[in-house]
């Protein structure tokens, strides 16, 4: 009878710690294996170009409040501007098992291999602030990177006059958002500045501040300079500032972001085209919720565009 006893007794001990090690329902943030929303909440994967630029940060943010608003899951993954590593976390988001998938290109592209995975696996996809050349995509969700890029153009031309020698840092070739607001600046720019210099800057403030020296060294002459993010723009007033030039050059940026709205207010930064970031991410959730309640959406859904000066 001892001995009976014992065995039910190692049974039910085996049974009890079995269940404690367990994951429990609806565990969004884990890193591998599938996902079960539970209480049929729906689960939606959102592949993030970079989350080491501020504009993409508040874009997220956007979304994380939008989401638990809803009370829909979110998976949030960074392709750290790598476009192996964004594809491969589609693949991630995917074999997870996400309902529908948010993807803000690392490239236009490039990106196309991410969306085939995602439309393969049936998934809906919606882009977010840049778009994709090719693939299945149910809605994009941007700003007018092309009117922005007109804005920004026009008020350079208020502050540096008709025929100025400027400068143009373009953001990562092949993105959609450098190609529209590149067409838009040019629009403007083409019968009214003398664009002396075009290089890509790669979005990037460091890349921004070493493309810049390089420009004043070429055409110390020229009186203003756009670029097309704000990381960009902070990069080339430093070069400017460091070369005693910051009350001779303009500089205008994109995006608004907390570091360049401060900019502008403190006199440095002559302007900056907002994007609403914020609008952006909680605008794709909503979408996401549409789209997977059986509802239809817009191809495109622009979000307003502000001049920050």
């Amino acid at each position: 009878m001892k001995k009976w006893v014992m065995f039910v007794s190692v049974l039910m001990l085996a049974f009890v710690t079995a269940c404690s090690m367990e994951s429990p329902a609806g565990n969004a943030d884990s890193e591998s294996g599938s996902i079960d929303s539970g209480d049929g909440e729906y689960t939606i994967g959102f592949s993030i170009s970079t989350l080491n630029n501020p504009f993409f940060v508040t874009l997220q943010e956007g979304a994380d409040a939008k989401a638990e608003e809803l009370g829909v899951n979110l998976v949030v993954l960074d392709a750290q501007d790598d476009d192996a590593k964004q594809v491969s976390d589609v693949e991630d988001l995917v074999q997870r098992g996400v309902d529908i998938i948010l993807i803000n290109p690392t490239d236009s592209a490039s990106v196309a291999a991410a969306v085939e995975v995602a439309n393969s696996a049936g998934t809906p996809v919606i882009t977010v602030d840049r778009g994709a050349d090719s693939g299945e995509i149910v809605t994009h969700i941007a700003s007018d990177n092309i009117a922005g890029g007109e804005m920004a153009a026009e008020l350079l031309v208020e502050l540096v006059g008709d025929g100025a020698k400027v400068a143009e840092l373009e953001g990562i070739p092949g993105s959609s958002a450098a190609r529209e607001r590149g067409e838009g600046f040019h629009n403007v720019a083409g019968g009214s500045l003398d664009v002396v210099s075009s290089q890509t800057a790669n979005f990037d403030r460091s890349v921004g501040l070493n493309v810049m020296e390089n420009i004043l060294q070429s055409h110390p002459d020229i009186v203003g300079v756009f670029a097309h993010n704000d990381e960009m723009a902070l990069g080339a007033l430093e070069a400017v500032e460091a070369a005693g030039k910051g009350s001779d050059i303009v500089v205008i940026g994109f995006d608004a972001t907390d570091d360049a709205v401060a900019a502008v207010e403190a006199g440095r930064l002559a302007g900056t085209v907002a994007q609403q970031p914020t609008l952006i991410g909680s605008s794709a959730i909503e979408a996401a919720l549409k789209i997977l309640n059986g509802e239809e959406v817009e191809a495109n859904i622009p979000v307003e565009l502000e001049l920050v000066k």
